[in-house]
């Protein structure tokens, strides 16, 4: 199955629910697997079908910078780094998810990932009234993961930097419970899956370059990249073989990110 199907896979999933009240689509997959680019195509085509809808990425709620080092100092070191449970500005998007809900225009957060902080509220994207809000993100829709798998390290991030596991119990705790909440706001999940962990590093290494080619700008090198996606190992991990069983239309990659296959729950 060639990848352009993708967006029509989204398409006829999303289309029979149409038509009430304004839609929330949840589309997951790892870091670099391709999200927003189909999370654009899909809102491009509703939107021309007649269905005014846009997506926000998970990665636009990050906690701004000077949150997170807070965060860090409070609770665990490794809190300083975005991406994991309770990183993210789960009030700010609860209130947009409310708006859209209720079928008023809305203005979506913006993050600059190289700058590594929020941008300011002028630049955020303003949206009329929509029919479908399709939130991307690595980790929508993950499930927390029983206590006795917390226990081993999973690599060396965690064996050199949280040898007593207190920062993945803080992260997985998160998950439990504010984002499993805002997870009970989706009307539907959809679920890119690598093939494997060993790819989402390369992925997100390519996606960086793009991201400081077109801006100009440094991004991380391999080594700093290696260490950020050790951030994210665990859980990605978790969703690949946990996360088919839930979602509502899985699309199967290779390492080129072409759908190789799908099902549907």
């Amino acid at each position: 199955m060639a990848a352009m199907d993708a967006p029509s896979l989204l398409f006829d999933l999303v289309r029979p629910r149409l038509g009430g009240r304004p839609l929330v689509l949840g589309l997951a997959g790892a870091q670099g697997s391709g999200k927003s680019t189909l999370a654009a195509g899909l809102s491009a085509q509703l939107t021309a079908a007649g269905w005014p809808t846009q997506a926000v990425s998970l990665d636009d709620l990050y906690l701004p910078h000077a949150r997170r080092r807070a965060l860090a100092a409070a609770v665990h070191p490794l809190l300083a780094t975005r991406g994991v449970p309770g990183t993210h500005d789960l009030p700010l998007l609860l209130d947009r998810l409310a708006q859209v809900r209720a079928g008023k225009p809305t203005r979506l957060p913006r993050f600059d990932k190289l700058a590594d902080d929020r941008l300011p509220p002028q630049r955020w994207r303003s949206t009329p009234p929509l029919a479908c809000l399709v939130l991307e993100g690595w980790c929508i829709g993950a499930k927390p993961q029983p206590a006795a798998l917390l226990l081993p390290p999973i690599n060396d991030l965690e064996a050199r930097e949280d040898a007593d596991g207190r920062w993945r119990r803080w992260v997985n705790d998160a998950l439990a419970g504010a984002y499993q909440r805002l997870w009970a706001h989706l009307d539907l999940l959809a679920f890119l899956s690598a093939p494997d962990w060993k790819v989402v590093p390369q992925w997100r290494m390519e996606q960086e370059t793009r991201l400081a080619h077109a801006t100009g700008r440094r991004g991380m090198d391999q080594s700093a990249m290696a260490r950020f996606c050790a951030h994210y190992e665990r859980l990605t991990r978790w969703q690949l073989a946990t996360t088919p069983a839930h979602a509502d239309l899985t699309l199967h990659l290779d390492a080129g990110r072409q759908v190789t296959g799908f099902h549907k729950r």
